[in-house]
C-alpha cells in the first residue's frame, strides 16, 4: 500500500514538473515566433534590419517597441548561427528592399566547440566570413553596426556547451569593423555589470529584464544612425 502511495506521490510530482516546464516554455516560444514574424512597414518610416542569433531573438520585441512610430524594425527570420551560415544566407536575408540601417552580430556559435575540438568557425575563418559580410551588406547603401558578442559564463553551462574566448572573436571583429568604418555598438561592456542579475544561471542567454536593457542599447545605437543619416 505504501509503495503504491509513493509511486503515485512521485507520479504526480512529476506531472507537476512537466506542466510547470509546459507551462514556462510556452511563452519563450510564442515570444520567440513573434520575433521572427515578418512585420509590415509603416509608410514613411526607415527600414531597419536586425541580423543575429538567439541573443537579438531576445531583445527583438523590445526594440520594436522602443522605436515604434520611428522605425520599421524587421529581422531575418531565423537565429543567424554562425559566420558561415550568414555567407551562405545574406542574400536571402538582405532581399531586394532598401534598408537605412542594418545593426548586425555573428560570434557565439562561431566560438562554439566541435566534436572534432575545433571551434565551429575558427578565427582566420570569422575574420575573413566579417569581411565579406561587411562587403555585402554596404553594397545596401544601410548604416551599418556591429554589435560586440555578449559574455558567455564560466564554468558548465546548460545545456552542456564548450566555447572559446568571446574577447577573442571581439577584438577580431573590433578590427575588422574599424577598418571598414562600422559602428560599434558594444553590447558586451553594456550587459556586463550587469551580468548577475540579468543572465540565467549556467547560460549564454538572458531573463527578460536583461533582454530589455539590452534593446536599450540596440534601440540607442540604431536611432544615433538614423540622425547621422539625415
Amino acid at each position: 500500500m505504501r509503495s503504491r502511495l509513493g509511486l503515485t506521490i512521485l507520479c504526480l510530482s512529476s506531472f507537476s514538473s512537466l506542466l510547470h516546464a509546459q507551462k514556462t516554455e510556452a511563452p519563450k516560444k510564442r515570444v520567440a515566433s513573434l520575433a521572427l514574424a515578418p512585420i509590415v512597414d509603416k509608410a514613411g518610416l526607415p527600414r531597419v534590419l536586425i541580423i543575429g542569433d538567439s541573443i537579438s531573438i531576445g531583445y527583438t520585441l523590445s526594440v520594436r517597441q522602443k522605436l515604434d512610430g520611428k522605425a520599421n524594425v524587421h529581422r531575418i527570420p531565423q537565429n543567424g548561427g554562425p559566420t558561415k551560415n550568414g555567407i551562405a544566407n545574406i542574400e536571402k536575408w538582405l532581399g531586394t528592399g532598401k534598408w537605412d540601417v542594418i545593426h548586425f552580430n555573428w560570434g557565439i556559435h562561431d566560438l562554439k566547440f566541435m566534436p572534432d575540438g575545433k571551434r565551429q568557425v575558427e578565427a582566420a575563418d570569422y575574420e575573413a566570413n566579417l569581411r565579406t559580410l561587411v562587403i555585402r551588406m554596404k553594397k545596401t547603401g544601410a548604416k551599418l553596426i556591429w554589435a560586440t558578442t555578449t559574455p558567455i559564463p564560466q564554468g558548465d553551462l546548460v545545456p552542456t556547451r564548450k566555447f572559446g574566448e568571446v574577447s577573442e572573436y571581439n577584438q577580431v571583429a573590433t578590427k575588422v569593423m574599424t577598418e571598414n568604418d562600422v559602428a560599434i555598438n558594444d553590447l558586451n561592456a553594456w550587459i556586463t555589470p550587469k551580468l548577475a542579475e540579468m543572465q540565467k544561471p549556467k547560460d549564454v542567454h538572458y531573463l527578460d529584464i536583461g533582454s530589455d536593457y539590452l534593446a536599450q542599447k540596440v534601440a540607442q545605437g540604431i536611432l544615433q544612425a538614423l540622425a547621422s543619416a539625415k
